[in-house]
């Protein structure tokens, strides 16, 4: 056992009686219940290599009595890093982003970095405000849902100098490096696919956030190149819910979509959630699918394929996603060029019985 100096045992007794705030447990009070100086303790909890493994035990069981946390802040200062990553999506309500998430915390940590999660919403002002508060914090990296269309913002994270991936889009012009996929090309694949499928009365339904609108404009472009909406339509039907979507959302957008062209034969979602309200509706009003009316949705989630019809769907690879921002980030926190800044990680449509 470890003799503890009166001093420390002072220390020990403050933190039993549970201080708070500038009063909290600190590295010289470690030190002093370990018997080393404050620098040997600094040594020992940042690179214990350095120390004897006598030294490493005490500072150990020291911190293991006290509770003490390291003040990640100061030593971020000192060392120019902070071992934290921050993450900024629209939403945390729906499972969309959760694989990109999940795999973005997993080979975070796996280099011992820490990810920070951030919800901005669906509206650029509250993006700005979340960012100004992360920068301020000087994350060793910054990775974001969506292209980063703020003037505001951008200027801000360029000006920082913090590595900062963008995600779920593409542009040729990024911050700095990007993971992501076309819209557009999703739009008109989906469009394609119902063409090949014999549809001739294609709609859609699609939250009102960014992404979704610029995938139901380009599956309405290409509908029309392909003469799958009739001729005096100049865009494909729509109805448009408030992002993020529900699975009532899509039981009425299904019915307000209907009532103006009940001759609709196929109807492409936003997302999954909004397409199992579009199944659940079709079910409650006789319409079979897909004989009658067949359903995309996006995102693949993970009970696309147990519904009844099966959900078909678009695939994006969110692990990967997740996987290659954690990839680029670390890279670039060690002061290494990442070769290929854009990574264009695709999708595909996952075909099963409700098309």
């Amino acid at each position: 056992m470890t003799s503890i100096p009166p001093s420390a045992e002072k220390a020990e007794r403050r933190e039993r009686r549970g201080r708070r705030g500038a009063g909290g447990i600190t590295l010289r009070d470690v030190a002093k219940l370990a018997g080393v100086a404050p620098i040997t303790a600094s040594r020992a909890l940042n690179t214990p290599d350095a120390v004897s493994a006598e030294v490493l035990r005490k500072v150990r069981e020291a911190v293991e009595r006290t509770g003490y946390v390291p003040n990640m802040l100061a030593g971020g200062l000192a060392s120019s890093k902070s071992r934290l990553v921050a993450a900024v999506v629209p939403t945390i309500a729906g499972p969309v982003f959760q694989e990109t998430v999940q795999s973005l915390t997993e080979a975070l940590a796996e280099q011992g970095y820490q990810l920070m999660l951030g919800q901005s919403g669906y509206q650029n002002s509250r993006e700005d405000a979340l960012l100004e508060t992360i920068i301020g914090r000087r994350p060793d990296g910054v990775v974001l849902t969506g292209i980063m269309r703020s003037a505001e913002g951008r200027r801000r994270l360029l000006a920082s100098g913090i590595p900062v991936v963008e995600t779920w889009d593409l542009t040729p012009t990024p911050i700095d490096m990007l993971v992501g996929f076309s819209h557009e090309k999703i739009g008109a694949a989906v469009a394609e696919f119902l063409k090949g499928k014999g549809r001739r009365r294609v709609g859609s339904i699609h939250g009102n956030d960014e992404r979704a609108v610029r995938r139901h404009r380009a599956f309405s472009d290409t509908a029309r190149k392909l003469g799958i909406c009739t001729e005096e339509q100049e865009a494909a039907p729509r109805a448009v819910v408030t992002a993020p979507t529900t699975l009532g959302s899509g039981r009425t957008a299904l019915r307000e979509l209907l009532e103006r062209h009940p001759d609709t034969d196929a109807v492409f979602c936003s997302s999954d959630v909004l397409a199992l309200g579009v199944l659940t509706e079709a079910q409650a009003s006789g319409i079979k699918v897909p004989q009658q009316l067949a359903v995309i949705g996006f995102g693949d989630f993970t009970y696309a394929r147990d519904l009844h019809p099966a959900l078909t769907t678009v695939r994006i690879d969110g692990t990967g996603i997740g996987r290659k921002a954690a990839q680029f980030i670390i890279e670039r926190a060690n002061g290494r060029t990442v070769d290929e800044p854009v990574h264009d990680i695709g999708f595909s449509i996952i075909e099963r019985d409700s098309a």
